[in-house]
Order: C-alpha cells, then sequence, then structure tokens
C-alpha cells in the first residue's frame, strides 16, 4: 500500500521537463523521461487498461519515486540514458550484449603516423576506419594494406636529428623507413593517402596504380617485380570482395532493424562504409518485446552510441523512433558531429533495411528454436519426471544429495538444486557430516537430510527456507529409506526417489519394482545431470577438506609448532589458503608465535620459494 507521502509527492508535481525514477522498497525498477512530468508520472497511476503487461506488472510494484529536473526535452533524454546505464532497471529496456568492435586508427597530427588497430573511438581528432567485425578481419585488412603501402609499423619515436638504422621492413618493400630519414613528412603522407582511401574503401585508384605497375614492370621484363604487384593486386581484391558493395553512397551508414519477440527484442546491425557492407552484428534487447518498435530503436541507440561507439553520418532505421530530431541533437552533442537519422519508406535505403529486417527475423527464428531446445531439457524434462513419478504437482524445485568419503574419514554431504530444470548454483550447499563415526553412507544420508528440512522449518526466511518439491538420492534403496526415515521423523511429506547407478533405473518407496526410462528420454538425462553434479559437488568438497586437513596435521611435524601453535594459526587465519596466503610478517605476529617458528611455517608453505 502506497503511503501518504507518495500521494503527496503525486500532487506536487512539476509540469518541467525531466526524469522520473519509479522504486520498489527503495530499489530503482524503472527509469523514464518526460516532456511534463506531472502528466507522465500520473498516467501511470490511473485507467491501467492501456498499459502493456509489463506496464502494469511494473505499477503494481511501485511503492516510491523519484524525480530529476532538467531544462529541456534533450537533457532528459540524455540523463534517461545515464540513470539507465548506472542502476539499469529491472522494467527498463535493457541492451544485452554490449559489444565494442574494433577499428583502425590513423593520427593525423604526428608527422609519420601508423596503421593501428584500437578497441574504441575517442574524440582525439584522430582518424577511424570501421567497426570491424573481430581484430581477425582488422589484421586481414591491416596486413593487406602494409604489404601494399610502405607505412611503418614500428613503435619508434621519429627524431629528424636522430636517424636510425632501417629495419627488416624497409629492406623488404614494405616500409618508407622516416626513421632512417629515407622518407620526407610530405612523402610520407602521399603514401598514407592512399591507404586511407583504401580503408574507405575506395579501391579503385588503388588497384588502377597496382594494374599500371604491374604492366610497366612487366614490359621492362622485370617479372618477379610484376608478381609483386600481381598479388598485391589479389590481396586488395579478395578484401574488398567481402566487403559487398550494396549502397551507391559514398557516407557512412548503420542500418538498424528491430524484430519483437514474445519477451525481447532482436536488433541486426549493417555497417555501411563508403558504400560497402563490411559488417553485420545481432543484439539482443532484455524487455524491448513489449515495446513499440521505435521506442526500442530509441532505447538501442541511446545504449549502444556511447563515448566508445560513436555513430555515422547517417543512421537509416526500420521504424521512427519518438522524438527523432531530439535524438539527432542529442547525438550531435554527445559525438561533435552531425549524423542524420531516416526511416525510409521506399528505394535503395528501403532494401537495407529489407536486408536487415530479413538477417533479424532468421536469427529471432534461431532463438525460438534454441529456446524451445533448452525449455524441452528443462521445464519439459520437469514436466516428464511429474508424469513419470506421477506426482500431484510439477517439481519447480529439485534437490539432489550424495556422500563423499575416504575410509570414512571427513564425510561431507552435497545438495544441488535444479529449479525449473536448470541448475540453480547459487542454492547449493554443502554439509560435514557430525555424528556418524566410520563410513556408514545410509546414518550420513539420514543426518543430512534431517538437517536440511530441520533448517527449513526453523527458518522458513532463510537460506534453506524454500523446501523441494521433490528429492534426488544418489543411490538406491538403502540410502532412500534412510532419507524417506529422516523426512517422516520431521513430519514432512515430500516425493523422493533414488537413481541407482548400475543401470540408471529409478528407485520408488512405494514400488517394489525400479522403473526405467528410455535412454533418450529428456526426464532421465535431467535427473542424470543432476545426480552427476550431486556427485562432482561432493567430491570436489571432500578433496578440498583432504587437503587441507593434510596440510593442517602436517604443521604439527614443523619444528617449533606444536599442537597449540597449530591451533592458533588455524584460528587466526581460519583457512589454510589463508594462511598460505599470508606474509612471514604476518604469521610471526600471530599470538604466542615467534620469529624462527614462523619462518619455518612459511618454509613449510613455500617449497622452493
Amino acid at each position: 500500500m502506497r503511503s501518504e507521502e507518495f500521494a503527496l509527492k503525486m500532487k506536487n508535481l512539476p509540469d518541467s521537463p525531466g526524469c522520473y525514477l519509479m522504486k520498489c522498497e527503495g530499489r530503482i525498477i524503472y527509469v523514464g523521461k518526460a516532456v511534463n512530468l506531472k502528466n507522465r508520472v500520473r498516467q501511470y497511476f490511473q485507467s491501467s487498461k492501456n498499459h502493456t503487461p509489463k506496464v502494469q506488472a511494473m505499477v503494481e510494484h511501485v511503492d516510491d519515486f523519484d524525480i530529476v529536473l532538467v531544462d529541456s526535452e534533450m537533457e532528459a533524454l540524455a540523463l534517461e540514458l545515464n540513470l539507465i546505464k548506472r542502476y539499469r532497471p529491472k522494467y527498463n529496456i535493457l541492451l544485452k550484449d554490449d559489444k565494442h568492435f574494433p577499428y583502425i586508427r590513423v593520427d593525423l597530427s604526428q608527422d609519420f603516423p601508423r596503421l593501428e588497430l584500437v578497441r574504441k573511438q575517442a574524440r582525439d581528432g584522430a582518424r577511424y576506419f570501421g567497426p570491424y567485425k573481430d581484430a581477425t578481419a582488422v589484421r586481414e585488412v591491416l596486413d593487406v594494406a602494409r604489404m601494399v603501402f610502405p607505412i611503418r609499423t614500428c613503435n619508434r619515436v621519429i627524431r629528424p636529428d636522430h636517424p636510425q638504422r632501417p629495419c627488416v621492413h624497409h629492406e623488404i618493400g614494405q616500409c618508407l623507413a622516416p626513421c632512417a630519414g629515407l622518407a620526407t613528412r610530405e612523402e610520407y603522407h602521399a603514401v598514407l593517402g592512399r591507404a586511407m582511401e583504401f580503408l574507405s574503401g575506395k579501391d579503385g585508384p588503388v588497384l588502377a596504380e597496382l594494374k599500371e605497375r604491374m604492366a610497366e614492370a612487366a614490359k621492362a621484363l622485370n617479372y618477379e617485380r610484376a608478381a609483386v604487384y600481381r598479388d598485391r593486386i589479389r590481396a586488395v581484391e579478395d578484401v574488398m570482395q567481402r566487403q559487398k558493395a550494396i549502397s551507391t553512397h559514398a557516407s557512412d551508414q548503420d542500418v538498424i532493424a528491430v524484430v519483437p519477440e514474445e519477451a525481447d527484442a532482436i536488433i541486426q546491425m549493417l555497417y555501411i562504409r563508403s558504400g560497402r557492407l563490411i559488417g553485420s552484428e545481432h543484439y539482443v534487447l532484455e524487455g524491448g518485446g513489449s515495446e513499440l518498435p521505435g521506442e526500442a530503436i530509441l532505447q538501442f541507440i541511446l545504449q549502444y552510441y556511447d563515448a566508445e561507439n560513436m555513430p555515422p553520418q547517417e543512421l537509416i532505421l526500420s521504424a521512427e523512433p519518438p522524438e527523432r530530431d531530439v535524438l539527432e541533437q542529442l547525438l550531435t552533442e554527445l559525438h561533435g558531429r552531425r549524423t542524420y537519422i531516416v526511416t525510409p519508406m521506399r528505394g535503395e535505403k528501403r532494401k537495407l533495411v529489407s536486408m536487415a529486417l530479413k538477417n533479424a527475423r532468421d536469427e529471432a527464428e534461431k532463438r525460438r528454436k534454441k529456446l524451445s531446445r533448452s525449455r524441452e531439457r528443462t521445464v519439459g524434462a520437469a514436466q516428464e519426471l511429474q508424469r513419470v513419478l506421477g506426482l500431484a504437482t510439477y517439481p519447480r524445485r529439485i534437490e539432489g544429495y550424495d556422500i563423499s568419503n575416504t575410509q570414512g574419514a571427513l564425510s561431507v554431504a552435497s545438495m544441488v538444486v535444479m529449479i525449473d530444470g536448470a541448475s540453480a548454483r547459487k542454492e547449493y550447499r554443502h554439509f560435514r557430516i557430525k555424528t556418524v563415526v566410520g563410513a556408514n553412507d545410509f546414518a550420513s544420508m539420514h543426518e543430512v537430510i534431517t538437517r536440511r528440512l530441520s533448517h527449513g522449518l526453523r527458518e522458513p526466511e532463510g537460506k534453506f527456507g524454500e523446501m523441494p518439491d521433490l528429492i534426488l538420492i544418489d543411490g538406491g534403496r538403502g540410502q532412500l529409506s534412510a532419507a524417506q526415515d529422516a523426512m517422516h521423523a520431521l513430519g514432512l511429506s515430500i516425493p523422493m526417489f533414488g537413481l541407482a547407478k548400475r543401470i540408471e533405473e529409478i528407485v520408488l518407496p512405494d514400488r517394489e519394482e525400479s522403473l526405467l526410462l528410455d535412454r533418450s528420454s529428456p526426464a532421465l538425462h535431467m535427473i542424470q545431470r543432476l545426480r552427476d553434479e550431486a556427485h562432482r559437488f561432493a567430491i570436489t568438497h571432500h578433496r578440498q577438506l583432504r587437503g587441507r586437513h593434510s596440510v593442517s596435521s602436517a604443521l604439527s611435524t614443523v619444528p617449533g609448532i606444536g599442537d597449540k601453535r597449530r591451533r592458533a594459526l588455524l584460528t587466526h587465519f581460519k583457512s589454510v589458503e589463508a594462511l598460505r596466503a599470508a606474509s612471514l610478517e604476518e604469521i610471526a605476529a600471530v599470538p604466542g608465535m615467534s620469529r624462527p617458528a614462523a619462518e619455518n611455517v612459511w618454509n613449510f608453505l613455500h617449497p622452493g620459494d
């Protein structure tokens, strides 16, 4: 129930532009912007019949809100972007795959610039070419550029008054050697200019020059040199062939298309530079499926084009974003250059949008199939298990238990959890067996089930508070019977079954005959994964304990360390790992320790150091 303070805040909302932050128990769950905060915020809490299911769910949880006033709609848009990035609210559209692609950078403020691979753009006056799909694609282009254009690749500091010895790249014709004073700034920049034309997608002049040189070399009967030019021509053509020419416009463009799914939205991008398609990528907008396509694209643009991803001259969109003019103004302000936004209905640009939409739909279909397969392995498998075992309710939470020890020593139990058929690692727990002496798996299983279920009864809000809908015991009838006795002693009735390893038979407490599932059954595969995970988790913890115990016991053999000092060390550092990580001074500072004894301990824990 909302407080009187909430109603007072609603009453005093201003007519100003700004951002609003919806809260639930002090946590920000949604951030929005408005030209008029009073009208926008009040709309949420009036009739809900026009709200989407997501907005209705958000409003039901809101118990407070804050506002931030700004001077303009553009400032509100910029602030909304920063607040979403900072808080990542549950009900906002969020860019899931926040990838940053590599670029080629040329710093023209230097006398002899290099071609560099960088991971982000910066407003530093340098020229950037890209983005490229990955670093491998960049290196392929750089290799060709360096083969054709003799531009330096080294990090040498070039000083005209201190010429250096040319490197091997100059000897093979792949560097002008400005470090040795063999090229002037003007000569170097002339070659660099042609290289930048090539990087911009203008391969025509480059190929014409190379073909002319090849012809001249062949005419002079210098066939070896002609072969070099031939190889360079092939390298350029190979790179440019992969960058398909799809636009008659010479400007840089990003094509952005959105395809909504049930919950999320798929964004497909095509990167066009100087009329050539140099790459494409898809993204997932979490929560974008319930929004209008234009709103989803708006949120994508705001989150994608940050300080490290500068927009090109033109964005070609499949849907018109709200406040397009304000968005253009904001992008221009943030990145220092004008960006135009268009939503074409026909012509060449519409064909580009259609290409992006086709790719987005293809990706959406792949995701649907993948989710369907995943559902079959998880929720579908749990539903099948419910049917096979004749359970009255769907087993949302399934817990698996296993025991591990070495000849009865250091016995431990594991509890692993599946929720809706998928591993829930945060719910996993270990137990040290306390009441059982020796190797007695039945008694150990009785103890661990008693402790786990007792915790749940005593502390319903604690870490064991959620009771299982179904329990899997790794073992046969003996282990299952022990677990059943422990549960019944607490007055509980939770479905249980065992899984015997020999022929993967399901053991049920009320059936004399075991149950065998088909080898291809998703339910069988799921409980095998649960059983194997319980075994792995128990074994891993047991080995860790055994390692700590052996080191702890061995400490008593260190000169100057008796039981009293050993206990003092382990009490102070809590674990052998922490003791091993401690410095000599920290060990010596433990009460009761002497410097020589501390040195002996440190040397014992660090043999060979």
